[in-house]
């Protein structure tokens, strides 16, 4: 197997604040690492995510910091003109101009890594270019995709991407497991940053089951609430937590809840980082309805679906003890077979062989 150099143009791995990037980078680059793989993480340094590092200095990788484009241009052209594939993720600040530097730059293969595609396809529509244009998308050898299914079509066929792969969030197997010995606090928890489209689900499955179930426990851990925002007696409240404290939080919920964004459902086949984690630790997941869910996990065996306060209470306190645990630990297995860190290092390493091959083979048949 050949050791390639990596290098990645991501929001974040150092801070982990208001952002669900940096744990998807910090597994998936770990487990690049601990193939025999070489990788630099490039990280613009806003003064946001300056105030909030929970891992200023990942051990797996080298991480450098830079202030402004012309900094990354001047003092990294070397490292990404001889990587063998530079990795340019969604977010990235001036991204458009990032990622027509590294296209232009770089010896190897460039990918784009979208870890927002509806989002990204939806403001596109708009007319609206914060970080990646229609045009820019076809000078990426591959467009990484954290949504599978007729998305990955899409772009190829109406956005020109020359190869769209789905490359989804994932898990490290290591940190989120069950913990028999925590202790219960809450009926249902919910960890996500305040999104305004995912609020009314949030209201129907967890705020308004804990105002008629006063004697239930509940709790919402995540940034950017507003505070008119009326959270009964009995929600608890947590600004942040940082990733080294979600396995814990998991462990102490009977139910954690999956919201999903307005534009992921419309698209579908959109996990995210929390579904993955929470069944990790075994904690059975309630979720909204979305397409391409059950492609995932199992409804009914591996994850519980609601659609109403109604259906999130009749789970919640109808459902028996021994039940609960069969459910969670049937999405654990799934998760452990399929969705860890080292699964999407895999596919990343295999996907640069096919790209680097590729050309490769093209350079070859026009000497």
């Amino acid at each position: 197997m050949s050791a390639y150099d990596y290098v990645f143009l991501g929001l974040s791995i150092t801070s982990s604040w208001g952002n669900g990037h940096a744990t998807t980078y910090r597994g998936l680059v770990r487990e690049l690492a601990a193939r025999g793989h070489r990788v630099l993480f490039l990280e613009r340094d806003l003064d946001f995510y300056a105030a909030n590092r929970d891992m200023p200095e990942p051990p797996y990788c080298t991480t450098r910091l830079y202030r402004s484009l012309d900094e990354l241009r001047s003092a990294y052209a070397r490292e990404v003109r001889d990587a063998d594939l530079v990795v340019v993720g969604s977010y990235v600040p001036e991204g458009i101009e990032v990622g027509r530097w590294a296209t232009r730059t770089t010896r190897g293969a460039v990918a784009f890594y979208d870890i927002d595609t509806p989002v990204t396809l939806a403001r596109l529509a708009r007319g609206e270019e914060e970080y990646l244009t229609p045009s820019l998308i076809p000078e990426f050898d591959l467009y990484l995709s954290f949504t599978g299914g007729p998305t990955l079509r899409v772009l190829e066929k109406r956005w020109g991407a020359r190869r769209a792969e789905a490359l989804h969030c994932s898990v490290d197997p290591d940190l989120y497991v069950p913990d028999p010995d925590a202790g219960i606090r809450w009926d249902m928890g919910y960890l996500g940053t305040y999104s305004e489209d995912r609020q009314p689900m949030l209201e129907r499955l967890l705020i308004e089951p804990a105002r008629r179930w006063r004697h239930g426990r509940f709790h919402v851990a995540g940034p950017q609430y507003p505070d008119s925002i009326a959270w009964p007696a009995n929600v608890g409240r947590e600004i942040h937590l940082a990733p080294r404290e979600h396995r814990a939080y998991y462990n102490a919920q009977r139910f954690t809840l999956n919201v999903t964004r307005r534009d992921m459902i419309q698209a579908g086949y959109s996990p995210s980082v929390r579904l993955f984690e929470a069944a990790a630790c075994a904690v059975p997941i309630l979720s909204d309805e979305w397409p391409g869910l059950e492609t995932f996990f199992v409804p009914g065996e591996e994850i519980l679906v609601a659609r109403s306060t109604e259906e999130s209470l009749a789970i919640m306190q109808g459902m028996g003890e021994e039940q609960r645990r069969r459910i969670g630990e049937r999405a654990r297995g799934r998760v452990l077979a399929e969705h860890t860190a080292a699964h999407r290092a895999e596919t990343v390493e295999r996907l640069t062989r096919e790209v680097l091959d590729a050309r490769a083979r093209a350079t070859s048949a026009t000497v």
